[in-house]
C-alpha cells in the first residue's frame, strides 16, 4: 500500500504549487479540488444533487454550475453551505479513497484546503504537510489572483484553522514566504525523506 502525504494549508499559502513540483518528480497526486470539479461536471452525480438542492438559478448559460453564483449563495449563509456540504463531501471523499486506492508508487500526494478541519480525509493520510506563508501574504496573493477584497479574503480565512492551529498539527512545513524558486529545494529534501517513509513502511 502506498504511503499517503496530506498536504494542506491556508487559501493563497502556495498549496498548488508545492503539489505541482512534487508531481514534476514523478509523485502521484490525488487533489481534492479536482475531484470536487469533477464530481459536479455537468452529466455528474453531483451536479444534479446540486441543482436538485439549490436550483436553476446556480446554473451557468451553458449548463454547468455557476461556481462564482454558488459561492455567493453559501458564504453568508452557514446553513446553505451545510446542506451543500452535505451533498457533496460524500462524492468528494468516495473520489479521493479511489484515487489514493490507485496510487502505485512509493508515495503518494493527497491535496485537501481543509484537511485538518475534516476528518474523513485526515483519515486517508499517513502524514501531513503544511505550506506555511505568513497571513498578511495569504491576503496579498489571493487579493492579486482573485480581485477580492481583504475583508473577503480575511473573512474565508476565519472559516479556516488559524495558522497556529496548522502548524501545530504539521509533521512537516514548507516555507512560502519568499519566491517561488524557494520551494524547489525543500520539496526535493521531502521527496527524499518520504520515499524512505514510503519504503520502510511497505510490507
Amino acid at each position: 500500500m502506498t504511503y499517503v502525504v496530506g498536504l494542506t494549508g491556508g487559501i493563497g499559502s502556495g498549496k498548488s504549487e508545492v503539489a505541482r513540483a512534487f508531481a514534476t518528480l514523478g509523485v502521484e497526486v490525488a487533489d481534492a479540488d479536482a475531484a470536487a470539479h469533477a464530481v459536479t461536471a455537468r452529466h455528474a452525480p453531483g451536479h444534479a444533487a446540486v441543482v436538485a438542492s439549490f436550483g436553476d438559478d446556480v446554473l451557468a448559460p451553458d449548463g454547468s454550475l455557476d461556481r462564482a453564483a454558488l459561492r455567493r449563495r453559501v458564504f453568508d449563509d452557514a446553513g446553505a453551505r451545510a446542506r451543500l456540504e452535505a451533498v457533496l463531501h460524500p462524492l468528494i471523499a468516495a473520489r479521493l479513497r479511489e484515487e489514493v486506492g490507485n496510487f502505485t508508487g512509493t508515495y503518494g500526494l493527497l491535496v485537501v484546503p481543509l484537511l485538518l478541519e475534516r476528518g474523513s480525509a485526515r483519515s486517508l493520510a499517513q502524514r501531513v504537510l503544511v505550506v506555511d506563508c505568513p497571513e498578511d501574504e495569504q491576503v496579498r496573493r489571493v487579493t492579486a489572483r482573485s480581485g477580492l477584497a481583504p475583508s473577503e479574503v480575511r473573512a474565508i480565512m476565519a472559516t479556516q484553522l488559524s495558522r497556529q492551529e496548522r502548524l501545530a498539527q504539521a509533521d512537516d512545513v514548507i516555507d512560502n514566504s519568499g519566491p517561488v524558486e524557494g520551494l524547489a529545494p525543500q520539496v526535493a529534501h521531502l521527496h527524499q525523506r518520504y520515499l524512505e517513509l514510503g519504503r520502510n513502511t511497505r510490507p
